[in-house]
């Protein structure tokens, strides 16, 4: 009785209320997920300006790990949850090990990037000999981070296959863990505190890769000891390709749509780099201070996608509709403050990591001008959040393909040339605009083609 009341909670209990219960542990988490995005560069700051170049380059490569653990955890967390709202319990618990064993593939394909390709993806921004110094840093970095990454991949997979029954808590609990144990290791092994040796840049990425892995022991210990409502035991695990299918259909277009952040990143940064390697570093102290803001928009999502997952699977129009409404108020008037906040202090941004006044004349202008995209961001993202709850991934990678890569690329291109810098800044604004317009039109005509059709 008690299994039946977790799992039906999505499909009955008042829209406001789930979406608050399920969706604040998972902002509260993402929002110190994005507090430590921002405290791990201030303290990289204070090493040196070629040490926040280093990672600021380095993170396009770190966005594909991102892109590839949020992918398939995406792919788990669709999966369960329309399997458990058509009351299929044994294919929702198969899905979760598949999860878990297709992580293993993951990390392998990971680690064989790290050790053969880390060193020329730096090299790739940075052939000015004095740079050597920044080359070095970087890949070290890289290199740990990539060797080390499945505490990363476990710990997400865990994550996602709780979400997807509606567990809120134990997510935000491991999340928290992790980031927290971050925060605390970073000074610790960047600067060498407690007799631990000062390991600099190396520092923040072993910080990094331990606190991951001590999230993912709590993960597998919730997984494995604590009353779930799917029993996962990977000693029969039963290959079914059926299962495999579901999970890529939905993860592989989100992993791709993740990367594709990565490339328009790296992409940005070659245009950049004409104009010097501050503008790159302004660019990637913009990615982290963003974090903070988009971050709980994130966890907000998190909160969407089981619910909307859910009720597709029990074919409850209504409830979709309420969901995705209410998240798009919430996260628009969120993204709405975050905007102010970039458009009043962005001066006082910058200053948190040591910036100079080459950084500061270029970050205000940036940060101002790039932030105007963030309440329409918001509507984009819990449209697309509601396609992958569907299992409908595939519209929000086109919609991420066109805003990154047909829109935002070649109009930074052409836009720097007419314009300078600025010109790429702009670039953001009609990137997001022809973006949204594309998942409006998505969204209606989804709406058309299934929704309309349903009685409740």
């Amino acid at each position: 009785m008690e299994e039946n009341l977790k799992q039906n909670k999505m499909g009955t209990m008042k829209i406001s209320k789930l979406l608050f219960s399920m969706s604040i542990p998972a902002v509260l988490s993402m929002l110190v997920m994005g507090l430590y995005n921002i405290v791990d560069s201030i303290f990289v700051s204070r090493i040196s300006e070629d040490a926040l170049t280093a990672v600021s380059i380095a993170f396009p490569i770190q966005l594909i790990i991102i892109a590839l653990f949020v992918g398939l955890g995406v792919g788990i967390n669709s999966l369960i949850s329309r399997k458990l709202g058509e009351q299929d319990h044994e294919s929702a618990a198969n899905a979760a090990e598949h999860g878990i064993i297709l992580c293993l593939f993951l990390y392998v394909l990971i680690l064989l990037i790290g050790v053969f390709f880390a060193r020329d993806f730096l090299e790739l921004f940075l052939k000015d000999p004095q740079d050597q110094n920044i080359v070095e840093l970087g890949s070290g970095y890289l290199k740990i981070i990539m060797i080390f990454s499945i505490g990363n991949l476990i710990a997400q997979a865990g994550r996602s296959i709780l979400q997807g029954t509606g567990d809120m808590i134990h997510p935000m609990r491991a999340q928290l863990i992790g980031a927290i144990s971050n925060i605390v290791l970073d000074p610790i092994l960047i600067f060498g505190y407690f007799g631990f040796p000062s390991m600099g840049v190396n520092g923040a990425a072993i910080a990094t890769i331990s606190a991951q892995i001590i999230a993912m022991v709590y993960v597998l210990f919730v997984l494995y000891t604590k009353e779930n409502v799917l029993k996962i035991n990977l000693r029969n695990f039963k290959y079914d390709k059926n299962i495999l299918k579901g999970i890529i259909l939905v993860g592989l277009p989100v992993a791709i749509m993740q990367a594709i952040a990565s490339i328009m990143i790296a992409g940005l940064n070659l245009i950049l780099r004409e104009f010097g390697k501050t503008s790159m570093t302004v660019l990637g102290v913009y990615f982290k201070i963003q974090s903070l803001i988009f971050m709980p928009i994130f966890g907000l999502s998190q909160g969407v996608m089981p619910i909307v997952g859910y009720n597709y699977g029990a074919k409850n129009k209504q409830r979709i509709i309420k969901t995705v409404k209410l998240g798009i108020i919430v996260a628009v008037i969120y993204m709405t403050v975050g905007f102010l906040v970039f458009q009043i202090i962005p001066a006082q941004l910058l200053g948190l990591f040591e910036s100079s006044d080459e950084m500061v004349k270029i970050g205000v202008p940036a940060f101002r001008i790039i932030s105007c995209v963030f309440p329409l961001a918001a509507v984009s993202i819990m449209c697309g959040t509601a396609f992958q709850g569907m299992g409908k991934a595939y519209i929000s990678m086109i919609v991420s393909i066109i805003r990154q890569l047909v829109v935002l690329l070649p109009a930074a291109y052409v836009l720097a040339l007419l314009f300078g810098l600025d010109g790429v800044w702009v670039s953001f604004i009609i990137a997001e605009i022809v973006g949204l317009t594309v998942t409006i039109i998505s969204s209606v005509k989804l709406y058309n083609k299934e929704l309309v059709k349903w009685e409740k």
